[in-house]
């Protein structure tokens, strides 16, 4: 709006106002000197104006002022969480893992334990850890916690047998942003399926929900849930949404809060490599082709397109061709998607042709 404003054109307007008679005006003089640096300073003024006015309306604003217009609306932005599971310490029986104990990964990812724990008989001890700072760098494979830091008597090694889960970066402006246009744009009043989605998706972890009244009869309500990664949330999450829906849900309806039902999508398929192409990697840029491509989809879009599987192999780099593409055990056909359910890469299977 204020972009007209620049330094030229300021100036310009400065130098015309003034009338003095017999004054030079023109670049190098004393009044063309002294109007400059004040002609720089009210543009700047003016660009300010414009992104004032941006962050004004919440399609253009960001960060904190993001969250003033969403705490209008009584939103708030979900904080990031730590990533939570299990290790299993082995030792000497009797042996004692204090709480507050650290154990990490190759990388350096720390967790704390977050109670005291006794190795027993079998010479194991089962301690529950998180992550000792936020965020998705603390869900971490299975295998991969293997140091213990400090000295603990009797301890010998630590793994994890099992991911950890629920590492969360925080809400996104783009998250936000859509979370406050639903509740203007879709209204939630008195327990309707607008306002169960928008319960789920307060909770930090849950990017969508979907809502199927009288699932199960009159009276009851389902609620379907996706985690940030478009994929099934882990127990811990999806009880921790039941709870909070609990406590907000209006008196007599009954309730189911569950996690999306996944649908492996199995490839197998000939490629046609470029010379020193590695097969390894073509995979595994096929699995990331896939990965991206079945996120878009996510309680969108019920069908995965044989087509689109065969686009994107065709647009990994390396593979100048392929054939025999088989999709779930099909040479043709698409793969339907159940209503609660979500496609997820299953195996991805290359032989080079």
């Amino acid at each position: 709006m204020f972009e007209q404003h620049t330094w030229e054109n300021v100036l310009q307007r400065l130098l015309a106002r003034f009338k003095q008679p017999g004054v030079a005006k023109q670049e190098g003089s004393f009044v063309y000197d002294v109007l400059s640096p004040a002609a720089i300073e009210i543009a700047q003024s003016y660009a300010d104006l414009d992104r004032v006015l941006e962050l004004g309306f919440a399609q253009t604003s960001a960060d904190e002022f993001l969250d003033l217009r969403a705490a209008e609306y009584g939103l708030t932005r979900k904080p990031p969480v730590a990533a939570a599971g299990e290790v299993i310490v082995y030792g000497e029986k009797g042996a004692v893992v204090p709480k507050g104990a650290l154990f990490a990964t190759r990388s350096g990812t720390l967790f704390r334990s977050e109670e005291q724990s006794v190795v027993a008989a079998d010479g194991r001890a089962v301690v529950r850890i998180v992550a000792v700072e936020t965020g998705t760098g603390g869900n971490v494979l299975a295998g991969m916690i293997d140091s213990i830091l400090g000295d603990m008597a009797g301890i010998e090694r630590v793994t994890n047998e099992q991911p950890t889960q629920g590492g969360y970066d925080g809400e996104t402006d783009g998250s936000l942003l859509e979370r406050l246009l639903a509740k203007v744009r879709k209204p939630a009043t008195s327990g309707n399926a607008h306002e169960y989605r928008q319960w789920a998706l307060e909770v930090p972890g849950i990017a969508e929900a979907r809502v199927f009244p009288l699932r199960h009869g009159n009276g009851t309500v389902e609620v379907v849930l996706l985690d940030e990664e478009r994929r099934a949330p882990a127990a811990s999450l999806v009880s921790e949404v039941a709870d909070y829906i609990e406590k907000m849900r209006p008196i007599g309806a009954s309730v189911t809060v569950k996690a999306a039902e996944e649908v492996p999508i199995d490839v197998e398929v000939e490629v046609v490599l470029t010379q020193g192409a590695s097969l390894e990697a073509v995979r595994e840029a096929i699995e990331e082709g896939m990965r991206g491509y079945l996120k878009t989809l996510a309680f969108l879009d019920p069908v995965v397109r044989y087509t689109r599987i065969a686009n994107l192999i065709l647009d990994t780099p390396s593979v100048v061709d392929y054939q025999g593409l088989s999709v779930n055990g099909r040479t043709s056909g698409n793969i339907d998607i159940p209503a609660d359910g979500v496609a997820v890469v299953g195996t991805v299977t290359c032989h080079e042709a």
